[in-house]
C-alpha cells in the first residue's frame, strides 16, 4: 500500500499540532496526537511518534511530558510568553497611529504566536479615553519606507496634506512635491513624526507621517548631517511640543506643588526644581516656545506662572488674551 504524500511532512504537522493546541494547561496524550495526525491523513506508530518528538526537542522545541492530569505532551516555553503578547496586543489596540483594520490584522498575527487556547485571552478590548484611530491606512507602510530611506541614507519625495472642514485631504502648497532628507522618526503625543532636513530652506523640519502620501525613495544622498549630528531624540522630545517650530529657550516657571508629578512626567527627574513658597516650586526648563507649549501650560490650569525671561511671560500673556478675545467679541 503506497504511503500518503503527507508522510513526508509528518514531523511538521506534529510540530504544528503541538504549537497550536498545547500549552501549560492543555496537553495531548500520544494517542490523541496519533488521532490528530490520522485526521490529516498521516499514519504513525507510537514508537515513531516518540522518535519524532525527540527530534523536535533537538530542533529546539520545549516539549514537556506531564504524567499527572492533564497528562500528555505540551509546549513549555515559547519565544513570547503570554504576558508579553498581552502587552503587545494592548499597545497595538491603544496606538492611535495604527488604523483599526491594521490593528486587527496585527493582533491576529500575534495570536498565532501562542496556542489557540491562550489566543482567546489576547482578544482583548483596550479602552483609552478619547482615543481615535488614524484614518490614513498607508501610515503603516509610510513608516517602513522612511526606515528604508534611513538605512540607505537617501532623500525621499512625498506630498503633504491637511484636512479640510469637509473632511477632505487638501494638498499643501498646491500639491508641491517635497524632497527632504530623513534623519529620524519620533513618536510624540501619539503621533509619528519624521525629522528631516530641508536643503532648500537649510533647516530641520518635522512632518506628521500620517499626512505624508506617495513617498518615494530617491538616489540622492541625504543632506544636513552637520545640522542633526548632535540631535538627542529623547532630549528633543521633552523640549518640543507637538513638533511645532519655535525658539528654544530656558524658562523659569513657578508651579503649584500638586503639579510636580506632571512636570516630572514630561521633563524627567533631572531638571532643576526647588521650593519657591510653601505651596509652590520653581523649575528651570529648556523648551521650544510655541503655541503648543503655551497650550500645555494653559491646560495645567491655575498655579502656573512664567517667571523668566520676561519676554516669554509677555508672549504667554498675549496668547491667553488672544484666546479670551474669541469669547469677548
Amino acid at each position: 500500500m503506497p504511503k500518503s504524500p503527507n508522510q513526508k511532512i509528518k514531523i511538521l504537522y506534529l510540530m504544528q499540532i503541538l504549537l497550536e493546541e498545547t500549552d501549560d494547561d492543555h496537553a495531548l496524550t500520544s494517542a490523541q496526537l496519533i488521532d490528530k495526525l490520522a485526521a490529516l491523513d498521516v499514519k504513525v506508530e507510537r514508537k515513531t511518534l516518540y522518535d519524532d518528538i525527540e527530534t523536535l526537542r533537538h530542533f529546539g522545541l520545549d516539549i514537556l511530558n506531564r504524567k499527572e492530569s492533564p497528562a500528555g505532551y505540551y509546549i513549555g516555553s515559547r519565544q513570547f510568553e503570554l504576558a508579553e503578547l498581552k502587552l503587545l496586543v494592548d499597545t497595538v489596540q491603544a496606538s492611535r497611529f495604527i488604523t483599526a483594520k491594521k490593528s486587527d490584522e496585527l493582533i491576529h498575527k500575534l495570536e498565532q504566536l501562542t496556542s489557540r487556547h491562550e489566543a482567546r485571552q489576547l482578544q482583548r478590548q483596550v479602552t483609552v479615553t478619547g482615543r481615535i484611530k488614524t484614518m490614513n491606512e498607508s501610515i503603516y507602510y509610510n513608516v517602513d519606507k522612511i526606515h528604508d530611506a534611513l538605512s540607505a541614507g537617501v532623500m525621499i519625495r512625498f506630498q503633504y496634506f491637511e484636512w479640510t472642514p469637509d473632511k477632505q485631504q487638501n494638498l499643501r502648497h498646491g500639491g508641491e512635491v517635497y524632497e527632504i532628507s530623513p534623519w529620524a522618526l519620533n513618536w510624540d503625543d501619539e503621533n509619528y513624526y519624521m525629522i528631516g532636513f530641508d536643503h532648500v530652506a537649510t533647516r530641520v523640519k518635522y512632518y506628521r507621517v500620517d499626512k505624508m502620501i506617495k513617498i518615494q525613495l530617491t538616489a540622492n544622498p541625504r543632506q544636513g548631517r552637520e545640522y542633526l549630528q548632535d540631535l538627542n531624540l529623547a532630549d528633543f522630545s521633552r523640549k518640543t511640543f507637538g513638533m511645532f517650530d519655535g525658539q528654544e529657550q530656558e524658562l523659569k516657571i513657578r508651579f503649584s506643588n500638586h503639579l510636580a508629578g506632571v512636570v516630572i512626567d514630561r521633563f524627567g527627574k533631572d531638571i532643576p526644581m526647588h521650593p519657591d513658597t510653601d505651596t509652590t516650586f520653581a523649575a528651570r526648563l529648556r523648551v521650544t516656545v510655541s503655541g503648543q507649549f503655551f497650550g500645555w501650560l494653559a491646560g495645567l490650569g491655575p498655579g502656573v506662572r512664567i517667571l523668566s525671561p520676561e519676554s516669554a511671560a509677555r508672549e504667554y500673556q498675549a496668547y491667553l488674551q488672544k484666546l479670551l478675545q474669541d469669547y469677548t467679541t
